[in-house]
């Protein structure tokens, strides 16, 4: 780490800078791919998983326990060479996109899970009373109730989901650690280990600070509302 105060080192850095641009781009999107695909299987996942069919129930915890309990980095090898060996050609990024986006997507339906039963169940009876079918009351109003229960956790998970986009490396991916690694590793590059890892992390900590920052200040907003409205409610009655 020593030569992280060497100018030479940062100038091969700057130089080549569009390396480190361009692993961010394919973090990023991967991050962002799997995201959206994680968010899709944890809604689904989630409300099969407090449905009313027990044969759905099963298949939830199986999906949620095998992907929760095996190492991310063998789901991203096993689904690499599987589709290599069955002749199926896919870039690293579409495989860490699906792979990232399953594996999150457990936590994702634990998480939805745990904010659907924290609400009482007098709430499901009131609006199947009025009418509404089950799916109506899930949509309507059992799902915004749980945004200030589920959103922390889910934000870690969106962070994790981030991070773990390092685990392309080992299939040899253009995400952002791979790119550094061959940046230090490189016949004209190497030797800059101190201000290429630094660049590096310093790019991850850009795209989960803010992420962090903003649901925190969400999460407050929501809190200040939800006491407001309980305030006004006890104004109305008294």
């Amino acid at each position: 780490m020593g030569t992280i105060f060497d100018a030479s080192c940062w100038a091969i850095v700057w130089k080549y800078r569009a390396t480190f641009v361009n692993g961010f781009l394919n973090t990023l999107l991967t991050a962002a791919a799997g995201l959206v695909l994680a968010l899709v299987l944890g809604v689904v996942i989630g409300l099969c998983s407090t449905g009313e069919k027990k044969f759905l129930r099963i298949l939830a915890r199986i999906y949620v326990e095998f992907f929760q309990n095996t190492p991310v980095i063998l789901q991203v090898c096993f689904l690499y060479y599987a589709l290599a060996y069955s002749g199926v050609r896919v870039s690293v990024v579409t495989v860490g996109i699906i792979s990232l986006g399953v594996y999150t997507g457990a936590y994702m339906a634990e998480v939805i899970r745990a904010g659907i039963t924290a609400i009482p169940t007098g709430q499901f009876d009131a609006a199947l009373s009025q009418g509404f079918d089950r799916l109506q009351t899930m949509r309507l109003i059992i799902l915004p109730q749980t945004v200030k229960i589920i959103l922390p956790p889910m934000v870690n998970q969106m962070a994790n989901l981030i991070k773990n986009t390092s685990c392309l490396f080992i299939i040899g991916g253009a995400d952002l650690i791979a790119t550094t690694y061959n940046f230090v590793t490189g016949e004209s590059t190497g030797g800059a280990y101190g201000p290429a890892y630094l660049v590096g992390g310093l790019l991850f900590f850009c795209m989960c600070y803010p992420l962090s920052l903003m649901a925190s200040k969400w999460e407050a907003h929501l809190k200040q509302k939800s006491v407001q409205t309980n305030d006004d409610k006890k104004e109305v009655t008294a």
